[in-house]
Formats: structure tokens, sequence, C-alpha cells
């Protein structure tokens, strides 16, 4: 192979690639354990037995442990790496985490985000602050999460690897 053809796997966007309204389906989705949600819930030192006693959770309104609601916005916030913000130089901020339903261990979830606005920075004429919006969604379509992120994403040439 010449040098010609070599390209190097891109993850994220510039602040130029990103326009107000776009839409990113973010792929793949994932499957939660009862596994991931046990060592999630206890690596935060998060015990509530609705994430970790199963007998708990069958007695529960809901018939079943719930996934830890900090490992779903992990995880959804981990989907969109890979769009929204692989060359952020920061988050800025979260803002309106809404959790509207619940996740059971064997859903598998996925994610998708809006652009909903975006200026240059003042103070930094090489980048630009970017706000989405990233919703969750199971696989049957419910909508079990929601937040808007602001984060701050490098103009074309100015990225680390760049």
């Amino acid at each position: 192979m010449s040098e010609e053809n070599r390209q190097r796997q891109q993850i994220g966007r510039y602040y130029d690639e990103m326009n107000v309204g776009d839409i990113y389906e973010h792929r793949p989705g994932r499957t939660i354990t009862e596994t991931d949600n046990i060592h999630f819930s206890l690596l935060t030192l998060n015990n509530h037995p609705m994430h970790c006693d199963a007998s708990y959770g069958r007695a529960s309104e809901f018939g079943n442990n719930l996934v830890n609601s900090g490992l779903t916005l992990a995880m959804v916030l981990g989907m969109t790496v890979g769009d929204v913000s692989g060359k952020a130089i920061a988050n800025l901020g979260w803002n309106e985490i809404k959790l509207t339903a619940p996740v059971f261990p064997g859903d598998t979830i996925y994610a998708e985000t809006k652009v909903l606005s975006k200026r240059e920075s003042k103070s930094r004429p090489t980048q630009g602050i970017v706000v989405t919006q990233t919703t969750g969604i199971k696989e049957d379509g419910t909508v079990f999460l929601t937040f808007e992120r602001s984060s701050l994403i490098p103009k074309k040439g100015h990225a680390v690897d760049d």
C-alpha cells in the first residue's frame, strides 16, 4: 500500500463540521448485564438494594432490579464520544439530566444526539462552543434518559491530533 492511500481513523468532529439541527445516531448499542450493574454500583459505593439484591428487586413495583442510573448516564455519554466530543478540549457542563423510564439488566440501549446551538468562542478564536441534547433510547423505542451538554470543540486544523 502506498503512503498516498494511508488514512487515519477519526474520532469526534470539528466545530466546523457540526451544524444546528444535525442528529447523530450513535452505534453500536450496548446490552447492559447484571454484572455491569453490580460492578458499577459497588465500584461507586452505591449499595442500594434495587441495584444488587434480586429478592428486593422482585418485591419492588418494578419486579426486577433497576440498572444504576449513574451507569446508564455514563454509558450513554460514552456512546456520544465518537461523534460529539472525541475532539473536544473540554466538557463545559451538563444540564437538564432527566431519567424518564427504568432500565433493567438485559435491556439494550442506544443513543442519539442533536446539535442545539453553536457559537465561536469569544476568548479562543480557534475553538467554538457546541450545545447538544442527547437521548438514551431502549431497543423498544422507550426514551429513558435525556441531557444537554456544552462542549468546547476545536476548529479544523486546531485539534491535538491535526
